[in-house]
C-alpha cells in the first residue's frame, strides 16, 4: 500500500470534487491518504488532516489538482523529502501540470503499477541577509516597492561584482521558471530539464538590458543600493522588504523537484498550445 498526499485548490469545484472521488477510492483500496487542513475540511473528510511540515515524510506520491500555483505549493511542501509530485491541470497555462482531469484516476493507477518516469527539474535555493532560507521551482525576485520609482540592485557573481542595475526589479530564474514571470520581461525560454539559472532584469533603466544564462553552480547576489527598499517574492510568496544593504543569495539546490511524466504531452507540446502556434 502507498501513502498518498493531496494538494487541492480550494477554489475549484471540479478538482474538489475529484480529489473526493480520488480520496475516496483510494482509501477504500487500504492506501494512506494525507490531506492538508483546509483541503480535508473541503472534501469532508477532516480524518485524514495531515500537518503541513510533516505531510512528505515517508510519503510515495504527491497529487496536486489545480494550476501551477497548486504544483508549487505542493512541490515546496514535499520536495526536500524527495518525493515525486503528479500534477492534474485545472489551470490556463499547465505547464507543470500534465495530467488532464479525466485521465487523472488512471494516472494514479499507473503509477502505482510503476509504470512511469520522473523527470527531475531544478530549484533554486535562496537565503536572506537574515539567515532565512527557501526554495523556489520557478524564481526569486527582487522588485521595487514603491510605484513609479526605480530599485538600485547590484549583482554579484561567483563572489564578484558584475554589475548594477536601476530597474523595477531582478529575477533569477530556473529553466522551469523560464515560461512564468521571466518570459513576460523578455527573457529567453529554456527546456524545462536544462540546468541552468537565468537571470532577467525587469525595465532596466541601462543600456544593458539582456538576460544572463548563468551555469548551475553559480551562486547569484542581489544586494539592495540606496536607501529605496526592494520586497522579495519566491514562487509568488512574499519573504518582506530588503533595505539598504539587505541582500538575496541564490544559488541551485541540492534537492531538485521530481515530477511524474506518463507519456503525456511534451514541453514543445505545451508551449504550441500556450501561444497558439499553427502546425505549419
Amino acid at each position: 500500500m502507498a501513502a498518498i498526499a493531496f494538494f487541492v485548490h480550494a477554489d475549484r469545484s471540479e478538482a474538489l470534487k475529484l480529489a473526493a472521488e480520488l480520496v475516496g477510492r483510494l482509501d477504500g483500496d487500504g492506501h494512506e491518504i494525507r490531506l492538508l487542513p483546509e483541503s480535508a475540511e473541503a472534501v469532508d473528510r477532516s480524518d485524514l488532516a495531515h500537518l503541513d511540515d510533516r505531510i512528505g515524510e515517508k510519503l510515495d506520491l504527491a497529487v496536486s489538482l489545480g494550476g501551477d500555483g497548486s504544483m508549487l505549493r505542493a512541490v515546496t511542501a514535499v520536495a526536500d523529502d524527495g518525493v515525486p509530485v503528479l500534477g492534474v491541470n485545472y489551470g490556463s497555462l499547465g505547464y507543470l501540470t500534465g495530467i488532464e482531469p479525466d485521465s487523472a484516476s488512471e494516472a494514479v493507477e499507473q503509477f502505482l503499477a510503476g509504470d512511469y518516469i520522473i523527470e527531475e527539474r531544478i530549484r533554486l535555493h535562496c537565503r536572506l541577509g537574515n539567515g532565512s532560507e527557501v526554495s523556489a521551482l520557478n524564481e526569486a525576485i527582487v522588485e521595487k516597492v514603491d510605484s513609479g520609482r526605480t530599485v538600485n540592485l547590484a549583482v554579484h557573481i561567483d563572489g564578484e561584482f558584475f554589475t548594477s542595475y536601476a530597474a523595477d526589479g531582478l529575477i533569477a530564474a530556473t529553466p522551469t521558471g523560464s515560461t512564468a514571470y521571466s518570459l513576460s520581461a523578455g527573457g529567453p525560454i529554456l527546456a524545462p530539464t536544462m540546468n541552468a539559472v537565468i537571470l532577467t532584469p525587469v525595465a532596466p533603466h541601462t543600456l544593458f538590458d539582456r538576460s544572463l544564462v548563468l551555469l548551475p553552480d553559480s551562486e547569484l547576489v542581489i544586494e539592495v543600493l540606496g536607501d529605496r527598499p526592494a520586497a522579495v517574492a519566491v514562487d509568488g510568496r512574499s519573504l518582506g522588504e530588503l533595505g539598504e544593504g539587505g541582500s538575496l543569495t541564490v544559488s541551485v539546490s541540492d534537492q531538485p523537484a521530481r515530477l511524474v511524466t506518463l507519456g503525456q504531452r511534451g514541453f514543445h507540446q505545451a508551449l504550441k498550445s500556450s501561444f497558439g502556434l499553427s502546425d505549419r
